[in-house]
């Protein structure tokens, strides 16, 4: 009977000293390194429920233990469990999904906001063609499919190989525009039908094992089509730049592995050999750069940086479409703001737009719902004067920083 109650005695005692053990050394790294102790915020606030929410947040993020403890509890529950957090869902075959991307697919459309009337894409994108018509300049959207819509098979048993799943408001945007005559470029029909087609067994998939993002192959066959629709409608001429390709190939830790923050997790995957293939002139050998006076200006996010301006570099969609164009293009970038930061930065610099013939709009498909920013409709500004300060800062090729 003692033995019991002095073993219950020391488990509570032990658990008190961690319980009191975590804030503790908390507190004195925290003053070793010159600082106010993060727990004594609280006393600095006035106790409403957003400072308190804060605080919380912050003792999570500032904890030495919780830090150090942190990349090995996830590295548990990845290999253990198949647990891949709170962004992440570990499909098979060794096949990682980011989990807002899923919820887009698999979810609700959340309910409209009381006072917000920017959660609707097509007043945005129809206001857009129609301001860019006003001058002369034609507009191609070209929606990115979410990785889980392509490739459902790599989640579930239950998909056949050949299935592409289209969430309900992607494919109703897409029909709204294409009834207002926006033109769309459906990559969802083009890349279901190279996953449905002859020779397709044993091929290059579309996506990247590990990452969010489209693999050579991806964007290959996005680049000839958006080319092919360019050529089609007749909105570009015929280009006389000739450009051949080179193998480039790379190895990437995927951003998926990456947003779990946890180097054993990222030891443990490892990284992925991605067959890339470099876009370089024929006459100079140099490699693809965009060129300010191009008459097709390309819009984007995360999808048209990687390969472009990561490594290889002028690997990307939009040194592989002006390839299959004949000429170089210019570009506008913005990691995961696709759908309005980059619109805003074009306003911000209205020169981009000089000289213009066709832009090249590109967004992912949770942008659809999940865009940071909202759909607000952002008037252009007026286009500069060549020669103006402002106007020789935009001859370049745009980036914004952002997350992916």
């Amino acid at each position: 009977m003692r033995r019991a109650r002095h073993a219950g005695m020391l488990a509570a005692i032990g658990f008190a000293a961690v319980i009191a053990g975590v804030p503790a050394t908390q507190a004195v790294w925290e003053m070793r390194q010159g600082e106010w102790p993060q727990a004594l915020q609280v006393f600095r606030r006035a106790p409403t429920a957003a400072n308190l929410r804060a605080y919380e947040t912050d003792l999570e993020e500032a904890s030495v233990v919780a830090g150090r403890l942190r990349p090995w509890m996830q590295y548990a529950q990845f290999a253990l469990l198949g647990d891949a957090g709170a962004k992440g869902v570990v499909g098979r075959d060794g096949w990682l999904f980011y989990r807002p991307g899923l919820e887009c697919l698999t979810g609700r459309p959340p309910p409209p906001q009381p006072g917000r009337t920017d959660d609707d894409p097509l007043p945005a994108i129809v206001s857009f063609r129609d301001q860019l018509a006003a001058r002369g300049i034609r507009l191609l959207v070209m929606p990115v499919p979410n990785k889980e819509s392509i490739y459902p098979e790599r989640l579930t048993r239950r998909a056949g190989c050949a299935d592409v799943v289209v969430c309900g408001q992607t494919r109703e945007l897409i029909e709204k525009l294409q009834a207002s005559g926006v033109e769309v470029l459906d990559l969802f029909h083009i890349f279901g039908s190279a996953k449905r087609g002859p020779g397709t067994r044993g091929a290059e998939t579309l996506y990247l094992a590990q990452d969010t993002h489209w693999s050579p192959a991806g964007v290959a066959l996005a680049a000839r089509a958006a080319a092919e629709r360019l050529r089609v409608r007749g909105w570009v001429r015929p280009g006389t730049v000739a450009y051949d390709v080179r193998p480039a190939p790379v190895r990437r830790v995927g951003d998926i592995v990456r947003m779990l923050q946890s180097p054993p997790i990222e030891r443990l995957v490892g990284a992925e050999d991605i067959p890339c293939e470099q876009v370089v002139r024929r006459d100079t050998q140099a490699p693809y750069a965009d060129d300010a006076n191009a008459e097709v200006l390309v819009l984007g996010d995360s999808f048209l940086r990687i390969y472009e301006q990561d490594e290889p570099g002028s690997a990307g969609l939009v040194a592989h479409m002006a390839r299959q164009l004949g000429q170089p293009v210019t570009s506008l970038i913005s990691d995961g703001g696709g759908a309005t930061l980059v619109r805003q930065e074009l306003r911000r610099r209205p020169r981009l737009l000089a000289g213009k013939k066709v832009l090249l709009w590109e967004f992912t498909e949770r942008d659809i719902r999940l865009a940071a920013e909202g759909w607000p409709v952002i008037p252009l500004a007026a286009t500069e004067p060549p020669g103006s300060p402002s106007a020789e800062d935009s001859r370049a090729q745009g980036t914004l920083g952002g997350v992916p």
